[in-house]
């Protein structure tokens, strides 16, 4: 059953390659599509050897909590440097110049708030997901209906982001249309997770991560190399051709201080309430294992978005009056602005680097949007159905079996909203769904590890608060009121919900907890302690010894 779903996995990829000889859509590239199908299958055979191995709760969400800390901060980056980061910020550069470097750092400050005040806590207190931290020791259902919800929520607007570049990068690899490419994307999606849980996830994230560092390393060293080694050669270069000095001046991405201040929280807040990176810190096998994975983790991540910036500058030059990269009636780059690192890698290497780095692409996509169903699914079988619903009386199979039905709807969600929001920059797209992280699940996470008068009554209001108000927020600005739903123009006028909604969430559950005088309140008040303890020490932590 499982090798002919794989098989029919990789004939649809082969059906893939063949309507594109006949499309005429786009000359095919066909050391781009071997390679492409190479990874493909070798993915696939990952997630075979994975499923033989995935015998519980424990193999499906936390991979037996067996990864090393290497391999864990490997699988982090993996799973971190998404398609936004590679594809969306080189392409922010590319079309603003300077001021796609705010998503470069801002994409890398989470990560000492994470290496200091999440880690090591979230490790000794929790088992399969964040919100096992969250309701340590306040009420269960309220705390995981709310954490489940900002989790969904974080994870449908990230999955857009990845579908979208997959259903581009395809576009322009096979010539196919950009509907069915994203439906390809969803359907290997959906076997990855399903079959693998997150042993296959981690194995294709690590050899994402590899497979993207190397490409990105010979990318821009290949681009210094014509630059004679000399940034400012670059970027003088990079004004020549375009003729104007706009692009080294900020204020061309983000032009006033509001939203790029509600960036900014966006990025540093949202990094520490990303589902599918918390969920990461449960497959090691103690607290020492997860310091050491956000410390391989923050290197790897941090030398990437140097590559990012060069690369990003580098597309301007090196594509920049060149029309065979450019769609004359669109007048944009061929498959849209998120190609800029695409089309460099051609402009590099010819063809056979650009089927390299179009499949390292690709993997990129796969590796994330595997992280983020998976995080979505747990959040669904784990918190809402096992803890909610059935109030934990579930046996583990159950609860794995409705995971992969949550998997498949999921995956089904990811490719109708994939196409919805074709024609949107994807980094732009994935600093909205930081900023709902940053509103819903990093007050609620933070405080409950580190404020001790911290209520039930007050997450629930407060953190449901910043996650409506985020919501809403998103909904009534440009990016979904207007290119989306097709209004004249935004009623909330700021690019980034953050500055706002995280406030309103830290805020509102501070008055609220502190309001709180019940019985239920004073217990919850009581039981910080030996939360205290335990997050400090691991004693008792799940499949940990003390330390």
């Amino acid at each position: 059953m499982r090798w002919g779903l794989l098989l029919l996995a990789l004939s649809n990829v082969l059906f893939a390659a063949g309507a594109a000889e006949v499309s005429g859509k786009s000359e095919v590239n066909m050391s781009a599509i071997v390679m492409f199908l190479v990874f493909v299958a070798g993915t696939l055979g990952i997630t075979y050897w994975a499923a033989k191995r995935t015998k519980t709760a424990k193999d499906f969400y936390t991979a037996g909590g067996g990864i090393t800390g290497f391999q864990n901060g490997l699988a982090i980056a993996g799973d971190y440097m998404s398609a936004a980061s590679f594809l969306g910020i080189s392409g922010l550069v590319y079309s603003k110049g300077f001021d796609g470097l705010i998503y470069s750092i801002g994409f890398l400050v989470g990560w000492p708030i994470i290496l200091f005040l999440v880690a090591e806590q979230l490790r000794n207190l929790g088992k399969y997901t964040f919100s096992d931290v969250a309701s340590y020791r306040l009420r269960q259902t309220p705390i995981r209906t709310l954490a489940a919800l900002g989790s969904l929520a974080t994870v449908a607007l990230y999955l857009i982001a990845q579908m979208v570049g997959a259903g581009q990068l395809i576009q322009i690899l096979f010539g196919l249309d950009y509907a069915y490419a994203v439906v390809m994307v969803g359907i290997l999606m959906i076997l990855y997770v399903t079959f693998g849980g997150m042993l296959a996830t981690t194995w294709v994230q690590i050899i994402k991560a590899c497979l993207l560092l190397s490409g990105a390393t010979f990318m821009a060293v290949m681009i210094m190399y014509k630059m004679d080694f000399n940034v400012e050669t670059l970027f003088s270069q990079a004004v020549a051709v375009k003729k104007s000095a706009a692009i080294m001046s900020p204020g061309g991405l983000v032009s006033d201080p509001i939203s790029a201040i509600s960036l900014g929280v966006a990025l540093m807040f949202g990094t520490a309430g990303l589902p599918h990176i918390l969920m990461r810190f449960f497959t090691v096998s103690d607290a020492k294992e997860a310091r050491k994975s956000v410390f391989f983790a923050t290197g790897f991540i941090g030398y990437f978005y140097i590559l990012t910036f060069i690369i990003g500058f580098g597309a301007i030059v090196l594509l920049t009056g060149h029309p065979q990269y450019f769609d004359t009636v669109k007048n944009t780059l061929i498959g849209g602005g998120n190609m800029a690192a695409i089309h460099s890698a051609h402009a590099i290497g010819g063809n056979l680097f650009l089927g390299f780095i179009s499949a390292v692409a690709f993997a990129t996509i796969l590796a994330v949007v595997s992280g983020l169903t998976l995080a979505g699914a747990s959040a669904v079988s784990h918190d809402l159905y096992a803890n909610v619903f059935a109030r934990g009386r579930v046996d583990e199979m159950t609860e794995m079996r409705v995971s992969k039905y949550a998997t498949i709807a999921l995956g089904i969600v990811a490719i109708l909203l994939g196409i919805a929001f074709e024609k949107q920059n994807i980094a732009f797209m994935v600093g909205l769904a930081f900023a709902i992280a940053a509103s819903a699940n990093f007050p609620i996470l933070f405080l409950s590890m580190f404020w001790r008068k911290l209520t039930t009554r007050g997450a629930v209001y407060g953190g449901g608060l910043g996650l409506f108000t985020a919501i809403v927020l998103v909904i009534l600005s440009k990016a979904v009121w207007v290119d989306v739903l097709h209004n004249a123009a935004p009623i909330y006028k700021y690019g980034n919900p953050a500055l706002f909604s995280v406030g309103i969430a830290f805020i509102s559950i501070w008055i609220i907890s502190l309001m709180d005088k019940s019985d239920d309140a004073a217990k919850e008040i009581a039981a910080y302690e030996h939360q205290f303890i335990r997050s400090q020490t691991g004693i008792g932590a799940e499949g940990a010894s003390s330390h």
